[in-house]
């Protein structure tokens, strides 16, 4: 009798549901026409799926099913005519001047001026204009501060490279250089991390580079570092032999050693107080960050170990926390690359494709599921559109953004986002088809609405 009396309600439910959408239909036509309702209608049967499926026991795949890729529906419907509102509802309208009538005695012969409208106020900012304040109040850094900014990374620098040497003297470190978008020249963004490298000074002739895909992990986007002329240097020769594993120099060893290091060794509250400022180094991340607070800004440092080139145009590789069978290896940094592409495209014809990296950056950081999109996804869909659409004055900043949106939902589609410089490489197979499902979703609904992404 309860499951009867439990059905007979839920389809009075349905019925007066039923019978509240038609209502509401019949009379979206009269107001929004037939574009307008066609829209609303699609809502509506939105919202009346999501409250069965709210309602009504369901399995894991099938609401796994009908995820993000159903806002496809909207994006596809065709947008409502405008439709002027009524005259109650509209913005008040100023009264036209009274018009001079028979019934009135007679008036200066000369002609009467037009009498002059003024225009009315804008109701809303667009979208253009909204990105704009968006960088102007979120993004950009102010001239002082990005000075403070890179005084305070060069003394880092130098007080990191001085504990190496006085802790480390057998091991040939590199002079560390800062470097990242905060010395690009342009308006910098404040969240963007200080690239500081410590590179190893390798003998000539002990070393030699071998591609990912040649080794037992077949990672295209790693390459080993052998160890070579055992038979006239053998192990010991070179101070880096103890961070041998296999013949090869262990990415991940070095990473531990001065993980520890910084972590235990480093006086970073004298440091600090030299400096003016509170540094710590993070725990919380695989990497090598140093975490750096003053009174007037925030600043994260990476310190990143790397093995560079014998030319400037030579590839780089650093020592970062891979997993599985690429844990020894070493990544190819394609920043400098990629860097120096969006830099050449922008000098060609005074873009902004650089300035619409720092705004996708910033979205996405500021986004709880965005924030699985790194840089180098970003870069590799603004490399992408930079070399195929030809307007990238501020005028079209908006635009590009939007474009770039879609981008990457097509990307997400197909669960696959290869490398500008080297296509064998699929940015999006370190996400899960969970995480692809969430940022696949909120990209559709910032689509939708871009404003509630910024």
């Amino acid at each position: 009798m309860a499951e009867f009396s439990q059905r007979r309600g839920k389809q009075r439910s349905d019925e007066a549901l039923g019978s509240a959408v038609d209502f509401l239909l019949a009379n979206a036509r009269l107001v929004l026409g037939v574009g307008g309702a066609a829209v609303l209608g699609i809502a509506t049967l939105a919202v009346k799926r999501l409250i069965d499926r709210a309602a009504s026991p369901r399995d894991e795949d099938d609401a796994k099913g009908d995820g993000w890729k159903e806002l496809s529906l909207l994006k596809a419907a065709p947008p409502p005519q405008p439709r002027p509102p009524p005259a109650a509802l509209s913005q008040p309208v100023p009264c036209p001047a009274p018009r001079p009538s028979a019934l009135e005695g007679p008036t200066d012969a000369g002609p009467r001026p037009p009498p002059q409208l003024s225009s009315p106020a804008p109701l809303c900012l667009t979208f253009q204009e909204k990105l704009l304040a968006f960088e102007r109040d979120h993004v950009v850094i102010p001239a002082a501060h990005l000075a403070l900014a890179k005084q305070l990374a060069g003394d880092i620098a130098l007080e990191v490279q001085a504990y190496l040497h006085n802790k480390f003297p057998e091991l040939p470190f590199g002079a560390l250089v800062p470097g990242g978008p905060l010395y690009e020249g342009l308006p910098a963004g404040a969240a963007e991390r200080v690239r500081l490298l410590a590179p190893l000074v390798l003998e000539p002739g002990l070393w030699t580079l071998v591609p990912g895909v040649d080794t037992v992990a077949r990672d295209p986007r790693c390459w080993a570092v052998r160890r070579t002329q055992l038979e006239f240097h053998p192990r010991g020769s070179s101070p880096w032999d103890r961070f041998l594993v296999g013949g090869y120099l262990s990415s991940r060893l070095l990473l531990e050693l001065l993980r520890k290091a910084l972590a235990a060794s480093v006086n970073w509250p004298a440091i600090g107080g030299l400096l003016g400022c509170l540094i710590r180094p993070s725990m919380a991340s695989e990497e090598l960050l140093l975490e750096v607070q003053h009174e007037r800004l925030e600043l994260t440092v990476a310190l990143l170990l790397a093995v560079p080139g014998a030319d400037p145009d030579d590839r780089l590789l650093l020592a970062w926390p891979l997993e599985g069978l690429a844990g020894n290896l070493w990544l190819q940094d394609l920043y400098p690359m990629e860097a120096a592409r969006l830099r050449a495209l922008d000098a060609r014809d005074a873009g902004a494709r650089r300035r619409l990296l720092l705004l996708l950056c910033a979205v996405c950081r500021g986004h709880p599921a965005l924030r699985r999109l790194g840089r180098s996804h970003v870069t590799q869909v603004v490399l992408r559109l930079g070399e195929q659409e030809a307007d990238w004055a501020e005028e079209a900043l908006g635009e590009r953004f939007l474009q770039a949106l879609e981008l990457l939902i097509g990307s997400l589609e197909q669960a696959s986002l290869p490398c500008h410089f080297n296509p064998s490489v699929n940015l999006l197979d370190g996400l899960r088809d969970e995480e692809i499902d969430d940022v696949g979703y909120a990209l559709y609904s910032g689509l939708q609405a871009p404003e509630g992404l910024l």
